[in-house]
């Protein structure tokens, strides 16, 4: 039978508080109700009669020792309360609870608490969890007093806080004092201040040179609005402030509430302008960039700013929202059209040979495990340094990389006989004069040494694929154009502003066609007018495309070894060829092995997994509308339209072909 426990002082239990803490009596007297039932049924009914007055007797004698306790315990409640408040006889107006702190067993409830939830004080001992499902008491045994999250109670919404009673024995289970603070008035101001916080975009009508080239102004006027109608529309739903900066360029001002409206919506303005075309057939192209979560408006602006830079330099035709920490990405899914401009490049030309002169030494270095085209565009730099009278190194890896006989041939020229070095020396000659030049990638994960970024000041990027959120930064001299096959055709195209053509030796410009060579299929994918002057400029500077194919050529084993490769790939979705391999293989037999399932008719997208060490690695290759470099991004790999790849750690080949057939799947569904 429960005992009455008395409290000696104000936070303080007695011993007895233990038995408080019994199990109740219902189990009890159900099992004497049971034998006495029993009783009667086996006519044993004067037993039964006594069973039944002894049944009656311990439960007028449990109620009443209940209701004492019960009456104690409020007493004792009432006095903590007192003392906390420092008011005597004034009650704390809160819903309040005292429950154990083991298992959140409530113990007593005030007449408020019972007053906003109806609780029904039986017999049954009824616990936290019951009221509020995901409730603990966990934050109390670690010592704070306020618990982390907001509690939905009856429609209101609450702050919790507690405090636990200490018993004089530190054996005793320990009781807590909860407290329920109606803050849902001031939840609704917070959450109404953060619905209405600002976002802050730039629309930005990509190709609109283009469209407009050599229009009359009556066809130019039409074109215009057009394109202010549909953007017009689409921004009407959201109430917020559009106005027209430049010929192209809108500013865009909502609410966040309305984001996540055009987040769903996948922002169909991106699709719905393509229907906007040009006196000479080309569709209409836009890219927004969104700031969310600036503290003031210049903030935002800041943040739409880098967002519409990050679209444009992964090929424009999306969405970017940037907020204080990520970058998110929407659309983007269709090939980059060409707009790039030979002022550009010579400019850059011009900013490199400055920022060269000016440097101590020049370290160049490109992706981890190098092909041709990152070598390629590696010697393109080399040669504008030789051209400056600068001291230069090409870091890089001469152990693990993916050309490792022509690696061979261009150190037995003189001249680059001890141009190259490990990522080990590079950092013990860069000093606060030195110059990095990154080509071929602009993910700092990806580079052949990534704490040399961190040790110079100055860091150039060259690059083609599509800018990736963890990109290289800051950067003084940046020429990233997604549009270009490849970097060595854009290191080619610097060549021709910073250098003369007899300063360029015959293995640079047989090094910068092999780049192309590789990146182009052999002018298969991703050409354009560019690409065939840059290799134009090459064939001049004695570039042979003969000894160029040489250096793509396999032996007898490795050809067999890639025909095995495409032989276990698998059809998916009618169109995609999968081969997941359980065996390693070197990245030249994967990547040939996902462009030569390209050759097969149907085919419009390919991928190549295999293992490599601790990690799995996927080469992908499209010729359609698949966005390989979209797909893989899920995986945190990254690339272009046309070519992609990904280095996964920790995972196997099965976990990793799962995953990729979840991003196809989702690239398919939107």
């Amino acid at each position: 039978m429960d005992s009455i426990p008395i409290y000696k002082e104000a936070g303080t239990l007695s011993k007895k508080t233990r038995r408080l803490l019994q199990p109740n009596m219902l189990l009890y007297f159900g099992i004497l109700l049971c034998f006495a039932i029993i009783t009667a049924l086996l006519q044993q009914y004067v037993l039964a009669g006594v069973e039944m007055g002894i049944w009656v007797g311990f439960m007028v004698l449990y109620l009443v020792s209940r209701a004492n306790r019960r009456k104690q315990l409020k007493a004792f409640v009432e006095k903590v309360t007192d003392e906390q408040s420092g008011v005597e006889g004034q009650r704390a107006p809160f819903p309040m609870v005292v429950v154990r702190m083991a298992d959140g067993g409530i113990i007593y409830v005030n007449d408020t608490f019972i007053q906003l939830t109806g609780f029904n004080d039986t017999m049954k001992e009824r616990n936290i969890a019951d009221m509020l499902p995901s409730f603990d008491t966990q934050w109390l045994i670690s010592g704070k007093t306020e618990y982390p999250y907001d509690v939905r109670l009856m429609g209101h919404r609450y702050r919790v806080y507690g405090a636990p009673i200490q018993a004089g024995d530190p054996q005793d289970t320990q009781l807590a004092v909860l407290y329920f603070a109606d803050l849902t008035e001031l939840y609704q101001i917070r959450d109404e201040y953060i619905r209405s916080r600002p976002v802050v975009s730039i629309i930005l009508v990509d190709n609109y040179e283009e469209m407009t080239q050599n229009l009359s102004e009556g066809a130019m006027s039409n074109l215009n609005a057009k394109i202010n109608d549909a953007i017009t529309q689409w921004t009407e739903g959201y109430h917020g402030l559009l106005r027209r900066l430049e010929r192209n360029r809108y500013l865009f001002i909502f609410e966040k509430r309305d984001l996540k409206q055009a987040m769903e919506d996948k922002f169909s303005i991106l699709e719905d302008v393509h229907a906007i075309t040009s006196p000479s057939g080309l569709a209409a192209s836009i890219s927004f960039g969104l700031g969310v979560e600036g503290e003031t408006f210049e903030e935002g602006y800041q943040f739409a700013a880098l967002a519409i830079e990050m679209a444009l330099s992964r090929g424009g035709d999306q969405a970017v929202v940037k907020d204080r920490l990520n970058f998110n990405f929407y659309g983007g899914r269709n090939k980059e059209a060409e707009q790039r401009s030979k002022v550009r490049s010579r400019v850059t030309a011009n900013s490199l040979m400055e920022l060269i002169g000016q440097s101590s030494r020049v370290l160049i270095m490109g992706h981890k495990n190098a092909d041709l085209d990152s070598i390629g565009a590696a010697l393109g730099i080399y040669c504008m340094c030789r051209k400056k009278g600068k001291e230069a190194h090409i870091v890089m890896d001469l152990q693990n990389n993916m050309a490792q006989e022509f690696l061979e041939e261009i150190r037995s020229n003189p001249t680059y006989t001890n141009a190259f070095i490990s990522g080990q020396d590079a950092l013990l000659v860069c000093d606060n004069r030195s110059t990095v030049v990154v080509v071929d990638t602009n993910r700092p994960d990806q580079v052949e040494c990534k704490h040399l970024l961190e040790a110079s000041p100055r860091i150039c990027v060259v690059d083609h694929h599509r800018r990736a959120a963890d990109y290289i930064k800051p950067v003084v001299v940046n020429l990233h154009e997604p549009y270009a096959s490849s970097a060595s055709e854009l290191v080619t195209e610097l060549l021709q502003y910073a250098v003369e053509m007899n300063d360029v030796l015959p293995i640079e410009a047989k090094a910068l066609m092999a780049g192309i060579f590789l990146d182009t299929k052999s002018f298969n994918v991703r050409t354009g007018e560019r690409t065939f002057e840059a290799a134009a400029f090459l064939r001049q500077l004695g570039a042979d495309t003969i000894e160029v194919k040489r250096l793509l050529q396999n032996d007898f084993q490795n050809t067999m070894e890639k025909f095995q490769i495409i032989k276990s790939a698998r059809l998916y979705r009618n169109e995609i060829a999968i081969a997941a391999l359980s065996e390693p293989t070197s990245r030249v037999l994967a990547s040939q092995a996902a462009d030569e399932l390209l050759d097969i008719s149907g085919i419009t997208a390919s991928f190549v997994l295999y293992p490599d060490g601790e990690q799995v690695l996927v080469s992908a290759r499209s010729i359609g509308q698949t966005n390989v470099q979209v797909i893989l991004e899920e995986l945190g790999g990254g690339g272009n339209t046309a070519i992609a790849g990904a280095q996964i750690t920790g995972s196997t080949v099965k976990e990793v072909l799962d995953r990729l057939v979840a991003s196809i799947d989702k690239f398919y569904e939107e």
